[in-house]
């Protein structure tokens, strides 16, 4: 078996993706072959390997850290949410059911464990190291009697877990010693130490409370990772309150053109795939904004009409915002719109939905000669063609069929009417010429004297950001010790913090029997 190591967290976003995918860089540039992990994802933000399973994009993105082809071993369990209560469960890459959070905490959480630990022994067999990510907080002890994701895995394959903070929220040195003091005592042995992150100014300022925290918990910290701007890494967590106002960081670089390109994206409810947009903003030049009122839409030259897990429900979110109208009025002007996706599908002219939302027949926007029919097998594919004269590539994951029925001309699996383009191709725009040559359409139909660059590489650019990730680790981070933690496991005599988990929650340990 291969070395190991669970990356927790105090909170949601507090990095556990980014120091896993930072470890995982700074391993494979030592020689180590290793793989991410994370038994169970929550994301609207998923990805297809080339054998057709869908996984979490952070997974995907921890992979190319890793230089591996991503595989549903890495990601067996992920959940996309369809609203505040209910998900579609995906196993393995394949969708098996929609669940409600009480139905699957209920019972179906436990019934995948066996999945989850065959798959990390399976990536463990075939590789130097796995490094895995918890999800949220392996605190929330409401949840600790069917976690399969954060001490559950972590205690069944026996990983020595170390523990990430945002000390950009406050509050760092309590949420380190309240995570660990509200663990059973079988748990709290596996708690190795601390990554603090994000942090701001002289690390010789935090060093007293890192001392303190030590005598506190008898538990080391193994880095301070400074707060580093636009990592531009693909984000998990889809369901924000709202977007609105918030930029994708660009590459810092004058527009090549005279001109700028300001696209706006559309904030629809339960929003996928808004990576999507991630190589529009890494092209100089071009401004990415999320908002979700009409008047934004004024001053944009491109609107984006992002993927959704909920197409009717986003149709009828764009008609009481009035946004509806408003996209309706620029394709009347001839001004830029792109669907992707369920953005794509709500541009058409009907979509008949037994599936998703139920609904039976809707009727789109009308932009575009297409009817979408959804069907209860989801398309998993990694289609590749060509478009504006350009090689493509992409990936499709959807219920909608859609029924092209006409168009000035085809545009990937779906077609352009006047300035209005659809398909469902995610991630087609990381494909560089064709994305210039989108670019260049997009600035002769908004007026602007826009020029792309002639040589941005999406994807020089994202293993440019996945380096960085593992420069925070090597020059932030003990990674001797680190190294030590990941081949020798579990560290031996650190002490148990009271009161620890409450008697009822701290007896399952996942494998079956009680403690």
């Amino acid at each position: 078996m291969g070395g190991g190591l669970l990356v927790a967290g105090t909170t949601s976003d507090a990095g556990k993706s980014v120091v896993t995918a930072g470890i995982c860089r700074w391993l494979v540039r030592k020689g180590v072959k290793v793989a991410p992990f994370k038994a169970q994802n929550m994301s609207l933000n998923s990805f297809v390997t080339r054998e057709g399973a869908e996984i979490g994009r952070a997974q995907a993105m921890q992979a190319a850290a890793a230089r591996v082809e991503p595989s549903a071993l890495m990601n067996p369990v992920l959940l996309k949410p369809g609203g505040d209560r209910s998900s579609q469960v995906v196993l393995m890459g394949k969708p098996v059911g929609e669940l409600s959070a009480r139905g699957y905490h209920a019972g179906r959480q436990e019934q995948l464990f066996g999945t989850v630990t065959d798959c990390l022994e399976e990536l463990r067999r075939t590789h130097d190291a796995v490094i895995c990510e918890g999800a949220g907080s392996p605190a929330e002890i409401n949840l600790r009697r069917s976690d399969i994701v954060n001490m559950g895995i972590a205690r069944a394959a026996r990983l020595p877990v170390v523990v990430v903070g945002d000390i950009d929220r406050g509050g760092v040195f309590a949420s380190f010693f309240g995570t660990t003091a509200l663990l059973s005592p079988e748990d709290q042995e596996l708690i190795a130490g601390y990554v603090v992150n994000k942090f701001r100014g002289d690390v010789t300022l935090l060093e007293p409370g890192l001392d303190m925290l030590y005598e506190l918990t008898g538990r080391r910290t193994y880095g301070v990772l400074p707060f580093a701007h636009g990592l531009g890494i693909d984000e998990e967590d889809g369901l924000r309150v709202s977007l609105r106002g918030a930029v994708r960081e660009s590459v810092v670089a004058p527009p090549h053109g005279a001109d700028v390109l300001r696209v706006a994206v559309c904030a629809v409810p339960l929003m996928s795939n808004f990576t999507d947009v991630d190589a529009l903003a890494a092209e100089p030049g071009v401004v990415v904004r999320f908002v979700d009122r009409a008047e934004e839409l004024a001053d944009a030259d491109l609107v984006v009409v992002p993927g959704t897990r909920g197409t009717v429900r986003a149709l009828a979110w764009l008609r009481e915002r009035g946004l509806a109208d408003a996209l309706a009025r620029r394709a009347a002007e001839g001004r830029p719109v792109l669907g992707i996706c369920g953005g794509f599908q709500v541009l058409g002219e009907r979509i008949d939905d037994e599936v998703e939302s139920k609904a039976g027949t809707v009727e789109g926007l009308g932009l575009l000669p297409v009817r979408v029919r959804f069907a209860a097998e989801k398309t998993l594919a990694r289609p590749v063609g060509t478009a504006l004269g350009e090689s493509v590539e992409g990936y499709e994951i959807h219920h909608g069929v859609a029924d092209v029925r006409g168009g000035d001309e085809p545009f990937l699996d779906g077609c352009r009417v006047g300035a209005v383009w659809g398909t469902h191709w995610h991630g087609s725009l990381e494909s560089d010429g064709f994305r210039r040559a989108f670019l260049r359409r997009v600035a002769e139909a908004a007026g602007r004297a826009f020029v792309p660059a002639p040589d941005t590489s999406f994807a020089a650019l994202r293993e440019e950001q996945l380096d960085r990730l593992g420069d925070l680790i090597e020059e932030h981070a003990d990674t001797d010790a680190l190294l030590r933690l990941i081949e020798d496991g579990v560290p031996k005599g650190v002490p148990f913090i009271p009161p620890g988990a409450p008697a009822p929650l701290a007896r399952n340990d996942n494998t079956g029997g009680t403690r």
